[in-house]
């Protein structure tokens, strides 16, 4: 029963982080095969000397010369160490910080002195993901986001923070959701690299004294609910609506401008007026392809401006 209601409760959840399967970050996975194969063949080499010198020095084999052999190898394979490119190792001197090792090969004293942590000193990637989080004017919204960060201080991460993974995630998580808290629906959906920032200003400031060094981060994906989606839907519409009537008055008044500046050139010629009123006749026949048939009233308006053939082409046309 008690499995059940922990269950129930993780699912009711609206986030929640996942365990890590080993101490490296999720993504490519490295293999620590060689430093296993390196330790064993000092071991194996370190035995087979300890081994002779003890021959030697008797002049034949004993049985407790095969035990005497193997501590003394052990001893050397356990104080010899390798540290990745990317890792740093913390180690203690009788449990106090004695400093930090790596990358490379490296000794420590058996017994005196222990590798605390290996710290992966890579840019890691944590998904943020903020369910149902209340804006300034008490909107849910959903909000996923990326945070970039890496280790830079192996010792504070060692010995200020116990689980500093763990840590910085929540952090980050609380973080995203009071930036979000401080504005409104809009302001989120629209202010994103201002959100952005407002989240790292917060998490550099408490990761600093981790040893971590929060690198960017970056909202992914808003999401509004639905019937928030309509409103801003139709309040968007109404704005275009809005600028496109201004733009077409602002057409209707350039054209009357326009309309008043031919007026007043064709004021004073009558005949100028009625050649354009010819042009655009024949403009509108040769691209339609069609026949105008002008009425008799219409054709002796041009009487005044055609010459005597262009009057018989007209009257023909009335016909």
């Amino acid at each position: 029963m008690k499995r059940q209601n922990q269950e129930s409760v993780e699912a009711r959840a609206p986030w929640r982080f996942e365990a890590q399967d080993d101490g490296q970050p999720r993504g490519e996975r490295t293999s620590s095969a060689g430093i296993v194969a390196f330790s064993v063949i000092l071991f194996v080499v370190f035995y087979v000397v300890a081994f002779g010198l003890c021959w030697l020095a008797r002049g034949a084999i004993e049985p407790w010369q095969f035990f005497v052999a193997f501590a003394a190898a052990a001893l050397f394979a356990m104080g010899v160490h390798i540290a990745q490119q990317w890792e740093r190792v913390v180690v203690l001197r009788l449990g106090k910080f004695n400093r930090v090792s790596g990358p490379g090969l490296f000794w420590t004293i058996p017994f005196i002195e222990q590798n605390a942590a290996r710290i992966d000193c890579r840019i890691r990637a944590t998904t943020l993901d903020a369910k149902e989080t209340l804006t300034s004017d008490l909107v849910p919204l959903d909000v996923n986001a990326v945070l970039l960060w890496m280790v830079y201080d192996a010792k504070a991460a060692c010995t200020e923070c116990s689980d500093f993974s763990r840590t910085v995630e929540l952090a980050a998580q609380v973080a995203l959701r009071d930036a979000i808290g401080r504005l409104s629906a809009a302001e989120v959906a629209i202010r994103r690299e201002q959100l952005d920032a407002d989240i790292k200003g917060v998490l550099e400031n408490e990761a600093a004294q981790w040893g971590l060094s929060v690198l960017s981060v970056k909202v992914r994906d808003i999401l509004l609910p639905q019937s928030l989606q309509d409103t801003m839907s139709i309040e968007a519409q109404a704005e275009q609506r809005r600028k496109a009537r201004l733009i077409l008055m602002e057409a209707e008044q350039d054209i009357a401008a326009m309309l008043e500046e031919v007026r007043t050139a064709y004021a004073s010629e009558d005949a100028a007026l009625k050649l354009r009123a010819m042009h655009l006749l024949y403009e509108s026949v040769r691209e339609t392809g069609g026949t105008v048939v002008v009425p008799s009233s219409f054709s002796e308006g041009f009487g005044d401006v055609l010459p005597d053939e262009m009057k018989n082409a007209a009257k023909s046309l009335a016909v």
